[in-house]
C-alpha cells in the first residue's frame, strides 16, 4: 500500500508547523519579560515633627520633585512614597511655630535606589534623617 502526499499537504503541514513555532516563541517571549518584569523603585519617606510646636508649609525637596502638607502638629507624622529620579541631595523646608522659615539639607540621594527615609524635624531648625536605602545602581 502507498501513500501519497500531494504537494498542497506538504504546504499546509508546513504552515501549520509554522504557526505552532511562532506560537511557541511567543509564548517563551512573553515568560521572558513577565519573569524579568519592571521595577517600580520606590522610597517610603515619613517625616515626623518633633519641634515641639506646629508647623505650616512643610515642603521636602528631592532629585526632580517634591512634596510636602500644608501643617503638621507637633508629633504628627506624614507618610509619603516617592520615586527618585536623578541624583541629588534632600532639602526640607518648613514655618516653624515661631513663624520663621527652617530649612535643612539632608543627604544624598540617587536614581534607583528604594527603601526608607525617616525625616525627624527637631527644634531649633534640625533635623535627623535616618536613611535605609538600597545603593545606587
Amino acid at each position: 500500500m502507498e501513500i501519497k502526499i500531494s504537494k498542497a499537504d506538504m504546504r499546509l503541514e508546513r504552515t501549520e508547523t509554522a504557526m505552532r513555532r511562532a506560537c511557541v516563541a511567543a509564548l517563551l517571549l512573553a515568560a521572558l519579560v513577565s519573569a524579568c518584569g519592571c521595577h517600580s523603585y520606590h522610597v517610603e519617606a515619613t517625616v515626623e515633627n518633633q519641634t515641639g510646636a506646629p508647623i505650616r508649609l512643610l515642603e521636602v525637596d528631592y532629585p526632580s520633585a517634591s512634596f510636602g502638607a500644608d501643617k503638621l502638629a507637633a508629633g504628627e507624622l506624614f507618610h509619603y512614597r516617592i520615586q527618585l529620579r536623578g541624583s541629588g541631595q534632600i532639602k526640607v523646608q518648613y514655618t516653624g511655630g515661631d513663624g520663621r522659615a527652617m530649612q535643612v539639607d539632608g543627604p544624598a540621594v540617587a536614581e534607583r535606589q528604594e527603601g526608607r527615609l525617616e525625616i525627624v524635624l527637631l527644634p531649633g531648625g534640625k533635623a535627623e534623617f535616618h536613611p535605609d536605602l538600597s545603593p545606587a545602581r
